[in-house]
């Protein structure tokens, strides 16, 4: 080693000891009402970003992480911040997902899904599928003049699309809408509700039963679903970790695109001028989905648990806390994202964790962005002439954990 280098090395040690020796205890939040980060969570957001890179929030009982710069580091660092966690609720709820895995185990399970989810399979394959969809679902909107999009158009564009890429067989669209909304209020429940326990618990089952109903057919007939690809998998899958990982696609995977079709709905419709652009030019929808994304994650957190003490940032963590990374404060954050409220599908770049980051960026991207931002979204747009959000009743958008709008009340004409 040269001199110079022994001197960028001692630099490099005086840096981190000097940053380890400045590093403060977790700061503590206690004035932030679970109604407050329900409602709108983003003031909130940006109170904990300007405390300290990881701060306890009372109301969420839970450590939270919001800065961009911090929830990069976790996602590159799965040795000490593990995504494998025994105190997580999806465990409880869901069973042992390759979304609470690392390394090999998580990559297996992974793999074994993957297929279902190429950009090929999603071009080729599915999208005649969501097309269909779609157009069936605005079909009946046709002798309407008005209606509330969350249950008339994205709830059964989600679940319908789902149950199709699942392979599951006399499912009802609603079913499994009901069985996606226990379980994710179940893995939020941090206030340990007993009735939101009963329902996440009761889904579970009637979800377990759904797929014995089919596992015969996917295993003598090979084919895109999910089921499929784990029965025909590298590594044969389990019957625990298909059940658990079936449980955890039903969450996100109907859940994200539901909600990302609201709020790039909403988006458009509360910006004129956006909503002009892709209209003239209809390429800019993928766009229009991918900064809805930003602005408004739809998975806004999720936990991580600390395998041995270190430093986050500013903050000392001690080894075993459970933290809350808090994705949908990062994509808001200002040092990477100028007006970061505002939501613009001009922003470039757009380096969102929307998706996550990592080993574990979101298996179906390429699936949400053909279902919502190729197809859903620009189809209503085009067929539901001058849509527009109904002066009668305003939209509601709730939660911080999963985030988007829960009624989206619309008119058009016909």
């Amino acid at each position: 080693m040269t001199q110079l280098d022994k001197k960028g090395a001692l630099a490099i040690i005086a840096s981190a000891t000097n940053l380890d020796v400045m590093a403060q205890s977790i700061q503590s939040i206690s004035d932030i009402s679970a109604e407050t980060l329900l409602a709108d969570p983003y003031p909130a957001f940006d109170r904990i970003r300007a405390i300290g890179s990881a701060v306890q929030v009372d109301a969420a009982n839970l450590i939270l992480v919001t800065r961009f710069d911090d929830i990069a580091a976790v996602e590159q660092n799965a040795a000490t911040f593990a995504s494998t966690n025994p105190q997580s609720l999806m465990n409880k709820f869901m069973g042992h997902t390759l979304m609470r895995k690392d390394f090999e185990d998580h990559a297996v399970e992974r793999k074994a899904i993957e297929p279902s989810f190429r950009p090929g399979t999603a071009k080729n394959h599915w999208a005649p599928i969501f097309s269909k969809i779609a157009d069936e679902l605005i079909d009946g909107l046709n002798d309407q003049e008005s209606a509330d999009l969350f249950n008339a158009f994205a709830a059964p564009m989600a679940s319908l699309s789902l149950i199709q890429m699942l392979g599951f067989q006399g499912v009802k669209w609603q079913e499994l809408a009901d069985w996606s909304q226990s379980l994710m209020d179940a893995v939020a429940n941090y206030s340990n509700n007993p009735q939101v326990t009963e329902k996440g618990l009761s889904a579970g089952r009637e979800i377990d039963d759904a797929i014995d109903a089919v596992l015969p057919h996917h295993r003598t007939d090979e084919n895109p679903s999910v089921l499929s690809s784990m029965l025909h998998a590298d590594k044969v899958q389990n019957i625990d970790q298909i059940r658990a990982n079936v449980k955890v696609i039903i969450g996100g995977g109907l859940n994200e695109p539901r909600d990302s079709i609201l709020t790039t709905i909403l988006a458009l419709l509360q910006n004129p001028d956006q909503r002009q652009a892709v209209e003239e030019d209809p390429c800019l929808f993928a766009k229009a989905f991918d900064e809805a994304v930003r602005w408004v994650a739809p998975i806004g957190m999720y936990p991580r648990l600390v395998q041995e003490e270190t430093v986050l940032g500013d903050t000392r963590l001690p080894k075993g806390v459970q933290i809350g990374i808090c994705v949908g404060a990062a994509n808001r954050d200002p040092k990477y994202f100028d007006d970061p409220h505002a939501y613009d599908l001009h922003r470039s770049p757009n380096k969102h964790l929307g998706f996550g980051r990592g080993p574990h960026f979101c298996a179906g991207a390429w699936v949400s962005r053909q279902m919502v931002g190729e197809i859903a979204v620009p189809k209503l747009f085009k067929r539901l002439k001058n849509l527009r959000l109904d002066p009668r009743a305003h939209p509601v958008e709730r939660g911080w954990v999963f985030r988007g709008p829960t009624s989206l009340p619309v008119v058009w004409d016909k």
